[in-house]
C-alpha cells in the first residue's frame, strides 16, 4: 500500500542496460503511477543471476534527472538504490522489459528476476517484465510496456502477499489474454560448441538450443506458447518438500 503523505517511488532497473529500449519504454509506462526513478547497469547484464559485487566498489553515476548507471549487476542495482540513492524507500520495484522471455528454470539465471528477488527480499513489493523476440521481427515493448502498467498499479492497490514476488511475461505481437500461471520446464540439448581462435586455442559456446517444454497444466511456457500474458508469483523457498519425508528415513547419525 502507498503512503498517502508522498507519492509512490517507483525504482526501475534491469539487466540489458540502462540504455536498452525495453527499460525506457517501462520507465515512461509508469510515469503516472509515481515518481520513476531508473537505477541500471551501465551495460548489459544478462545471466548475472542474482551475482552481487563484493570485492570491488560499484560505482553510480547520475546521466540524468531520476537517472543512475550503476557498474555493477542488477542485484547491486537494487541493494545500491534502496540504501544509498534514493530519497526514501521505494514503493515498489519493477525490473525489465527484458529482451527475451524468462520463463521455467531460465529464472534461475535472469538478472532482471534476480533485481524483483533482492527486492522482495527487502521486503518491497517487486515485479519483474520480460518480451518474447521473434528473431526476424523489431521489438515492439509497449504491448509490454502496458500490461506492465496494470500490474502495478494493482500491486500498488492490493500489495502482495509476503515473500512474494511477480514474474510477468508477454507474447510477442497481441496477447489473446492473460493467465496467472506457475514455474514450468525448459528442455535444451545442453550442446557445448568447442572451437579454436586464430592463435590456436580453444574456447568454448555455453548454453544448448531450446527443444520444447514440457506441457505442464498452466504453466508459463504453455500460456506464452498459446499466446497469452503469464503472470507467476514466485518465492526464493527452495526447499523441496516432497522429499523431507524421504530423506528422514536415511541413517544420518551412524
Amino acid at each position: 500500500m502507498t503512503d498517502a503523505r508522498q507519492p509512490p517511488l517507483i525504482m526501475v532497473t534491469n539487466d540489458d542496460g540502462i540504455l536498452a529500449p525495453g527499460i525506457q519504454s517501462l520507465a515512461d509506462s509508469l510515469q503516472s503511477l509515481g515518481e520513476v526513478v531508473v537505477v541500471a547497469p551501465d551495460r548489459e547484464r544478462s545471466a548475472a543471476g542474482h551475482s552481487m559485487t563484493l570485492h570491488q566498489p560499484v560505482r553510480a553515476d547520475q546521466i540524468a534527472e531520476n537517472r543512475f548507471a550503476v557498474d555493477g549487476t542488477p542485484t547491486d542495482c537494487v541493494n545500491l538504490a534502496i540504501h544509498g540513492l534514493l530519497p526514501y524507500r521505494p514503493t515498489l520495484v519493477v525490473s525489465g522489459i527484458n529482451r527475451g522471455s524468462n520463463l521455467a528454470d531460465d529464472i534461475t539465471y535472469s538478472g532482471t528476476v534476480a533485481a524483483a528477488m533482492e527486492a522482495m527480499l527487502m521486503q518491497v513489493p517487486a515485479l519483474a517484465v520480460s518480451l518474447e523476440i521473434v528473431s526476424d521481427r523489431v521489438a515492439d515493448y509497449s504491448i509490454a510496456a502496458h500490461h506492465a502498467y496494470v500490474v502495478a498499479r494493482q500491486i500498488l492497490e492490493h500489495g502482495l502477499p509476503p515473500d512474494t514476488f511477480l514474474n510477468l511475461n508477454v507474447p510477442h505481437g497481441k496477447p489473446k489474454g492473460v493467465r496467472i500461471t506457475r514455474q514450468g520446464k525448459r528442455l535444451y540439448d545442453n550442446k557445448i560448441e568447442r572451437k579454436q581462435d586464430p592463435r590456436g586455442r580453444t574456447y568454448y559456446w555455453l548454453g544448448g538450443n531450446l527443444l520444447d517444454f514440457n506441457r505442464q497444466k498452466e504453466c508459463d511456457c504453455g500460456a506464452i506458447a498459446d499466446g497469452y500474458v503469464s503472470l507467476t508469483p514466485l518465492h526464493l523457498d527452495l526447499t523441496n518438500y516432497k522429499s523431507v519425508q524421504h530423506l528422514s528415513g536415511w541413517e544420518l547419525d551412524s
